[in-house]
């Protein structure tokens, strides 16, 4: 069976290019199955692109191929590479973001990309022949050299106090909602937290309560005419436990999110005050 190739990009929608590349993609491999995960990366964003990835690829079959086409213009600081990870293929620049993926997993192989071309100028060229190279069965190592190592970035990390009641977290990601995303899990927070109670401060608000799910903040006991709960402020695990910041129905358009209403951007600060218990 073919395996799946997923486009990745910051490319947006309005512009022609991932239409242009899955033409080269079809160009080259007529067969070829395509899904989009996300083509709304913010410009030129490593740290969004690895959140996303992370928390998508490993919903796919093993053997899928993963194109991610963020800050992926060839230089001399930043060549093609493909990796296999956890049975999956990852096509990408050499600018940092397989080493935000890459923290639970060692890569079984790494290479850089070199497939010689004369004919196509197109600057993904490489990354979409790597691609149909490996859906037709081919090997990583004709392709390209081995490398040891790849470019690395620091991810941020929740902090714990030495009191070990206190963890400083990150906003990571905005989600479509509006919702933040911060990069404290459940494991770290039910660890350090050992059931007390809690206060977990924003930039405005500071929450007490944690909800299961976003609708855990209605009453249906009372008429759904006279309730009044669009826009309210709530904290939940994700559904990749990660902690976030959410507001009930949001709308950006409309009664707006946790980004716009709490005031919430990449890399705030959330913190998360374990109490004492009486």
């Amino acid at each position: 069976m073919m395996p799946i190739i997923t486009l990745t990009s910051d490319f947006g929608t309005k512009d022609y290019f991932i239409g242009a590349i899955k033409g080269h993609i079809y160009t080259e491999l007529p067969e070829a199955k395509i899904v989009d995960i996300s083509h709304k990366i913010s410009p030129f964003s490593i740290n969004e692109t690895a959140y996303i990835i992370k928390n998508a690829y490993y919903h796919f079959p093993k053997g899928s191929i993963h194109v991610l086409a963020v800050d992926a213009e060839y230089s001399t600081e930043n060549k093609p590479i493909a990796m296999l990870l956890d049975g999956h293929y990852f096509i990408c620049a050499n600018n940092g973001v397989m080493s935000l993926i890459t923290a639970n997993f060692n890569p079984e192989k790494v290479i850089e990309i070199n497939i010689s071309n004369t004919k196509n100028t197109y600057f993904l060229f490489n990354f979409i022949n790597a691609a149909c190279h490996l859906a037709r069965g081919g090997k990583l190592n004709l392709i390209g050299k081995n490398l040891s190592t790849i470019k690395t970035i620091q991810e941020l990390k929740p902090f714990v106090n030495l009191e070990k009641n206190k963890i400083i977290g990150n906003i990571l990601y905005i989600d479509n909602f509006g919702n933040a995303i911060s990069n404290i899990d459940k494991k770290i927070f039910d660890a350090i937290g050992k059931g007390r109670n809690f206060e977990i401060k924003t930039r405005h608000y500071t929450f007490t309560k944690i909800y299961k799910k976003y609708n855990d903040i209605v009453d249906f006991k009372i008429p759904e005419n006279q309730r009044r709960n669009d826009g309210k402020r709530l904290l939940l695990f994700n559904s990749d436990n990660y902690l976030e910041v959410a507001v009930y129905r949001s709308n950006l358009e409309s009664v707006g999110g946790a980004s716009t209403l709490l005031s919430l951007k990449y890399r705030d600060t959330l913190t998360v005050n374990f109490l004492k218990k009486k």
